[in-house]
């Protein structure tokens, strides 16, 4: 007798049956491959935010450096000026010239830039460059800053220009 070709043995049928309802291997295998794909999903989103906010700190951080450069290179005119206005006999710099300053003064405190106080204080290395030392006239003045050769300012919170300065000894 010749067996239909759609027709199984008995054992075949058993082997068959065990293979096609298997919960270990018909369960487990998409589990273990959604828990896998949702951890490369967490990973990737975290990676994608830390960039994200890098970014923006970093545009941030280009933004206010940019404008450090020119400020920079804008305080020697202002040293100047100030020198002008102080050592000018009276009259001398007109009314809008003053005006002009102010208006310049006035933009760069906007964009962050403050002036170090020095003459009086107690002399910090960290904002202070002592260029000599003098003999203090009282006890009061030894270890603070006598005189201010040169002005020093903070741009957004960080020194650009230390202060030049005599301190008392």
């Amino acid at each position: 007798m010749k067996k239909k070709e759609n027709e199984q043995t008995p054992e075949e049928e058993i082997i068959n049956q065990t293979e096609e309802t298997s919960p270990e291997t018909e369960e487990t295998a998409p589990v273990d491959e959604l828990a896998e794909m949702k951890e490369k999903y967490l990973r990737l989103y975290s990676d994608f935010e830390n960039f994200r906010k890098r970014t923006a700190k970093e545009k941030i951080e280009l933004i206010q450096t940019a404008s450090e450069r020119l400020i920079v290179d804008l305080l020697p005119v202002i040293d100047d000026y100030e020198r002008a206005l102080a050592n000018a006999p009276e009259g001398e710099i007109s009314e809008g010239t003053q005006l002009i300053f102010s208006k310049i003064g006035n933009i760069l405190q906007s964009k962050g830039l403050k002036e170090l106080p020095a003459k009086g204080e107690v002399f910090d290395a960290e904002l202070h460059d002592c260029i000599t030392q003098f003999p203090a006239p009282s006890e009061e003045e030894k270890g603070k800053v006598v005189e201010v050769v040169e002005k020093g300012y903070t741009l957004n919170e960080k020194v650009i220009r230390f202060a030049k300065v005599v301190v008392g000894n």
